[in-house]
């Protein structure tokens, strides 16, 4: 909004500042930040006497969690209204990504809402159904890919190889929305532990944020051999949206939580991140970047696959970190280490931007 005015207005000095893609991301992670620290305490304490008991905490599962009963869930609500807010302030409105992308957050925040309020109104764990939530996530997805295709194409870019991108036609719209969805709830199962999922969340928006630079910069996308996306570049604006958001929020959400992110914070922050990285036709290197979401899902996938087949179980407790708590370690062991590991990725995929 502030950057249409400065085009429009075309006013000297600090309208000026306005136009640079620099200063209104900057501005976005500010703006995001003092929006979320200054809504989160009220906040908090209209979603605890709304709520009353809080998020529905698993019997089965780790035994130190009990403790955390009576904990408000939803505070994904202050993330995206944090982030939200941001972003229409310092975005270029004729930015066809960040629809998107905003598309996709408030589309994936609506189902993970609506599975945080059935699980608190019915104060089980269970939520809505498994295969509504995927149907609703493809369609939301699959209207975002066809949005950002209508942009950049259906080529698929390959890290490591420096070849010709892969044509994958039509069938780019199933990929883009499978990356979308599966991300989504990569994070979503990551966020059981207090602070787990919102600093790897972090991490990789910051991650991307310099990859959305870079591939929407002709000179920089051609020197180093990644593919060029001619107005990618506002989605760092997003990115840092995110970060802002996502600091804010971990004020409140550090150990002791005052407040759980749930469905709504988890699957939207997530699919806003598939949606970015296929925005940048980076989504292979989303897979390393995000890679700790990554083997959280995936530990998950496993241990269903061999306890259907064989009754016994690969991991102690799925999710991943569950399992680490049951062979010992603090919560605040497995977060730290856990954020470290995100970090390490992160680098890892920001590597892949000059390895080809």
């Amino acid at each position: 909004m502030l950057y249409w005015l400065a085009q429009t207005l075309d006013f000297a000095g600090i309208f000026n500042l306005v136009r640079y893609l620099s200063f209104r991301t900057g501005a976005a992670i500010a703006t995001a930040l003092l929006i979320g620290l200054v809504i989160g305490p009220k906040f908090i304490g209209w979603l605890r006497v709304r709520q009353g008991k809080g998020q529905p905490i698993r019997d089965d599962g780790p035994q130190s969690h009990l403790a955390k009963r009576g904990t408000p869930t939803m505070g994904g609500l202050m993330i995206l209204t944090a982030m939200v807010s941001s972003v229409l302030l310092w975005m270029d409105l004729s930015s066809i990504y960040i629809w998107a992308c905003i598309f996709v957050t408030l589309g994936f925040g609506a189902i993970g809402f609506l599975d945080d309020y059935d699980k608190v109104t019915k104060a089980s764990h269970k939520g809505l159904s498994g295969k509504l939530r995927l149907f609703f996530e493809f369609l939301i997805a699959g209207v975002a890919a066809w949005m950002i295709v209508q942009q950049n194409g259906t080529a698929l870019y390959v890290p490591f190889w420096n070849g010709p991108a892969i044509n994958l036609g039509p069938f780019y719209f199933i990929f883009a929305a499978f990356v979308i969805v599966a991300f989504g709830n990569a994070v979503n199962l990551t966020d059981g532990l207090d602070g787990l999922a919102t600093m790897p969340v972090i991490i990789a928006s910051l991650a991307f944020m310099l990859i959305v630079y870079l591939v929407g910069r002709a000179d920089f996308a051609d020197y180093l051999g990644i593919p060029h996306v001619p107005g990618a570049g506002d989605l760092t604006i997003l990115c840092g949206a995110i970060v802002g958001a996502g600091l804010a929020f971990l004020w409140f959400n550090a150990p002791p939580a005052a407040v759980f992110m749930g469905d709504t914070g988890s699957l939207a922050l997530g699919g806003t991140i598939g949606v970015i990285a296929v925005s940048a036709h980076h989504e292979i290197v989303l897979g390393i970047i995000g890679g700790l979401f990554v083997v959280e899902a995936m530990s998950v996938i496993i241990q269903v696959f061999f306890y259907k087949r064989t009754g016994k179980r690969v991991f102690k407790m799925a999710p991943i970190h569950h399992h680490f708590e049951q062979i010992g370690w603090a919560e605040p062991t497995v977060v730290i280490r856990f954020w470290i590991i995100s970090f390490v990725l992160a680098l890892a995929g920001l590597a892949t931007l000059k390895l080809r």
